[in-house]
């Protein structure tokens, strides 16, 4: 996850307000489409017509591979052509608040959930109807993630997690409890020749989540609906404090060091530099390819005996507000996500879907999906994004030697001061 630009953050929030007063307008609460014409939800037994054509944003030429065999299946069974273009999925959102308004853009995309409370405030995501839907086989966490204020805002078609991968020829098995980790750590780190017992990215937020947040530990405090209340911030508890302080003692001992950036641990990595690294099934392609049967992967360790909490980040599929195919589009959404698509994106992509009805046969794979099962959501409201800079900066100053509870307290004021220079210093509860 890249840091947020503070300026960039305020230009995009006053972006969204534009953005929101002139987008589409949605039913009120609780009001459905009217399902006329081709567009809308149709009666049941009666289907609109269907359009000639649906238009996809995709991300990147392995997704093109899978998903036009995806498309052509849906062709065949439908009669409706599915075209597609290639647009990075961190560059859809913005892309799409330049097309939609203008009568362009798709009619599916696809965003990280974390994104979907922006999509939303933007009047860019359609809001989903959750029993029009057969969801009883997804993760549960993976549906609440992308879930914001009460409303669906898509289907997710991939879940990511961060583990542990592991070097056979260097250790038997992976590490149970941190303990034993604190002990390969030990054993295997030699700074000086960029020798380390555990490889991450230890000043980077994303990664280092677990190993601060573990347990009951969250970001913002949550109400009894699982709505998050940004203004109740937990970043700098006792809990944290503590967990941060074991992170220092780490550095300072050269267990992690702060020059350890992805690239750097892909190489060392990969050659045979460490025993163990901590990223996310993203790698596994890379890492397979260069260890081969050598390569293992596991979850992580037990924290105060309860398995440490990554974040889980999930990708869905969304429907554009602007739309003029409502039913062929979630007719189309609901294939792209069915077990059998979904068996070929894990095939074929190498992801952990969060289906529980499709079966991964690749078992380096399937352990990040048991992983997912034992992760945090990272908060989908916009007031996330001003937590990512100042928590990074804090790992810093920790890595550094300055006192934790200062650094925490300190990172809590930026990330409330971020967040009220966002809104405007409007109140946050309306």
């Amino acid at each position: 996850m890249m840091k947020s630009n503070k300026w960039f953050l305020l230009m995009m929030f006053a972006l969204v307000l534009v953005l929101t007063a002139c987008g589409p307008d949605r039913p009120e609460s609780g009001e459905k489409s009217s399902g006329e014409g081709s567009t809308g939800s149709s009666e049941e037994g009666s289907e609109p017509e269907k359009p000639e054509v649906l238009n996809v944003w995709l991300d990147g030429e392995n997704q093109v591979e899978v998903y036009g065999e995806i498309f052509e299946k849906y062709e065949e069974e439908t009669g409706i052509a599915v075209e597609f273009t290639e647009v990075g999925m961190t560059d859809q959102l913005e892309q799409l608040s330049l097309d939609a308004p203008a009568g362009q853009g798709p009619d599916l995309y696809q965003q990280p959930h974390d994104m979907i409370g922006s999509a939303y405030l933007q009047g860019l995501g359609m809001e989903l109807d959750q029993s029009e839907f057969e969801l009883d086989a997804f993760n549960e966490n993976a549906l609440e993630a992308f879930t914001y204020e009460g409303s669906l805002m898509g289907v997710p078609f991939a879940v990511e997690a961060a583990a542990l991968y592991y070097n056979k020829d260097l250790i038997d098995e992976a590490p149970q409890t941190v303990e034993e980790l604190e002990s390969i750590m030990e054993e295997y780190t030699d700074e000086s020749n960029n020798e380390y017992g555990l490889l991450m990215e230890a000043t980077n937020f994303y990664f280092s989540y677990p190993l601060l947040f573990s347990g009951d530990e969250q970001i913002f405090g949550q109400e009894e609906d699982g709505s998050y209340n940004s203004e109740d911030l937990r970043v700098a508890t006792d809990g944290v404090i503590d967990q941060a302080t074991r992170m220092q003692e780490w550095f300072q001992a050269g267990y992690l060091s702060e020059n350890v950036t992805g690239d750097v641990l892909d190489g060392l990595f990969t050659d045979g530099k460490a025993p163990i690294a901590m990223t996310g099934p993203w790698k596994l392609s890379d890492y397979s390819e260069a260890l081969g049967d050598s390569l293992g992967t596991a979850t992580l360790p037990k924290l105060h005996g309860e398995t440490m909490t990554p974040f889980m980040g999930v990708k869905g599929w969304m429907i554009s507000e602007y739309t003029e195919n409502e039913y062929w589009s979630k007719d189309l959404l609901k294939f792209m996500t069915n077990a059998e698509s979904s068996k070929l994106v894990t095939e074929g992509l190498m992801e952990t879907v969060p289906r529980s009805d499709v079966e991964n046969s690749n078992e380096l794979l399937r352990v990040f999906n048991e992983q997912a099962e034992n992760a945090n959501p990272m908060p989908n409201i916009p007031e996330m994004a001003q937590v990512w800079e100042p928590m990074g900066d804090a790992l810093i100053f920790i890595s550094n030697g300055d006192d934790p509870r200062e650094v925490l307290e300190e990172a809590k004021s930026q990330i409330q001061t971020d967040i009220d220079s966002a809104s405007g210093g409007q109140d946050s509860e309306e």
